[in-house]
């Protein structure tokens, strides 16, 4: 059976702007001793499976080593409550690498899958400015870069990126809460990319 979702996604971690990690391919170390990450994925339109999944958001939150390609990495995945039993099971194989596509490369890397939660979600953006609420799991708000040395305003991009889109915007968090799975950090200021993106599989 073959999926596609499409829709928007954001991340923050505690790098600096701008992440080593997703700009070198996973092959150069993160600025600190431990990657804490949350990506959020809003689903605008996609099916898999013959499931529509559309209107949907999924959180994965990862803790791993400096140099991510090592491996090791305790993973957590957290799934839109309005999701139904079809829905959160298709989109947690997309999500999860069961079921191919851009995750499936990483799993060779997860050392811990934490689990699954299903909670509240509010999602939201403006085309610079990205706000998710997870229940009280995540609390994340972002904003594109513009160098004010930028005459044109379209902001920073980091191309050939490859995952999860290959053009991504740089940015940084305002907020940036995570309290789930064991995992607990806040990584306000810090690094942050957003991009359109359109798996299928």
């Amino acid at each position: 059976m073959s999926w596609h979702v499409e829709g928007t996604y954001f991340e923050n971690c505690n790098c600096d702007m701008v992440c080593p990690c997703s700009t070198s391919g996973l092959t150069a170390p993160a600025d600190n001793d431990r990657c804490n990450v949350a990506l959020a994925f809003h689903v605008d339109t996609g099916e898999v499976n013959g499931v529509d999944v559309g209107g949907l958001t999924v959180c994965v939150v990862a803790d791993t080593p400096a140099l991510m390609s090592d491996g090791g990495w305790k993973i957590g995945v957290l799934m839109d409550a309005a999701a139904s039993p079809e829905q959160a099971e298709a989109l947690g194989g997309v999500f999860g690498g069961q079921l191919g596509g851009p995750m499936e490369g990483l799993a060779p890397l997860i050392g811990e899958m934490a689990g699954m939660e299903s909670l509240e979600m509010a999602y939201t953006e403006d085309g610079r400015s990205h706000q998710v609420r997870i229940g009280s799991a995540v609390d994340m708000a972002v904003e594109d870069f513009v160098s004010p040395l930028d005459a044109t305003g379209l902001g920073v991009k980091i191309s050939g990126i490859g995952f999860p889109a290959d053009t991504l915007a740089a940015g940084t968090s305002s907020t940036a809460r995570v309290d789930v799975f064991g995992m607990t950090w806040d990584n306000a200021g810090k690094n942050s990319f957003s991009a359109p993106f359109a798996w299928s599989a």
